[in-house]
């Protein structure tokens, strides 16, 4: 079977791998890893005198697709949904981390192999460290405030567009240190690489992401008033809706501190260590 080949790579890249096959290069690649999972690995790489974000996509194989089908789930085949999502963001304004280079070789679904790489943002810090010591030592009110509203202004023009994230999680929020120091808050949503698109508004993959985003803060210090001040700037949605997004938070929070989970954890954290 013909293998179907797509690529995107700036010629500056393209020299910079030498004389070898710029997706073979590039696929082989090492960097310091800051992923390293069955199928997948994201390592940080230095290229014609710059840093960026290498994420390869080795195949997830039939088992993976056929598991995915059988659950009514989308099957993440690669880097190419993570492409289309940065575009996609990009037309709406979202910031995200830029896209420098792309590409994706095979025909049969489970053996694609693909990458993508993005630039290095650079300096920058997640809302989750921001928030981790706000529930004993609170922010300053205003910044607090006009935090909330931004996620929820970013949330809702994601969703309103149809698009849900799936890992919609404070430690996907990032902002450059050089706007805080400037008192700027400028949202950057990254790791898109398992985006949907096409979805309702108030259907139940947005109440995921919602339900994802609530319990990554439950012990970050949000409180009754910042959740009503998010709902103030976001999509308006019945009380049904918010009811799911609280009861599946608390499933998500019991799930994240059960003992078969933390030693899951502590095992992918121990292949990059």
């Amino acid at each position: 079977m013909t293998c179907k080949t797509i690529l995107a790579v700036p010629e500056a890249i393209q020299r910079s791998l030498g004389d070898r096959d710029t997706f073979d290069a590039l696929m082989q690649l090492q960097g310091k890893a800051f992923r390293d999972v069955k199928g997948r690995k994201t390592v940080q790489v230095q290229l014609a005198g710059k840093r960026y974000f290498l994420k390869q996509h080795f195949g997830v194989g039939w088992r993976e697709i056929f598991k995915n089908l059988l659950t009514f789930k989308k099957p993440i085949l690669g880097a190419m949904t993570e492409v289309h999502a940065i575009e996609q963001l990009g037309a709406l304004g979202i910031a995200t981390t830029p896209l420098v280079a792309y590409g994706q070789r095979g025909r049969s679904p489970a053996h694609l192999q693909s990458f993508l790489l993005t630039q290095d943002l650079g300096d920058i810090t997640s809302l989750e460290d921001i928030c981790a010591e706000w529930k004993n030592n609170p922010p300053d009110a205003a910044f607090k405030r006009r935090l909330v509203i931004a996620l929820a202004q970013l949330a809702a023009r994601l969703h309103g567009a149809g698009l849900c994230h799936r890992d919609f999680y404070l430690c996907h929020f990032v902002l450059k240190k050089t706007e805080l120091a400037r008192d700027n808050i400028v949202l950057i949503l990254i790791d898109l690489h398992r985006m949907l698109t096409g979805q309702p508004s108030s259907g139940n993959a947005v109440m995921k992401d919602i339900a994802a985003l609530y319990f990554s803060a439950m012990d970050c210090g949000f409180n009754a008033d910042d959740w009503a001040l998010f709902k103030q700037h976001y999509l308006s949605q019945a009380d049904d809706f918010w009811a799911e997004v609280e009861a599946r938070a608390n499933r998500l929070y019991a799930k994240f501190h059960s003992e078969k989970f933390q030693k899951r954890l502590a095992a992918e954290k121990a292949t990059i260590d």
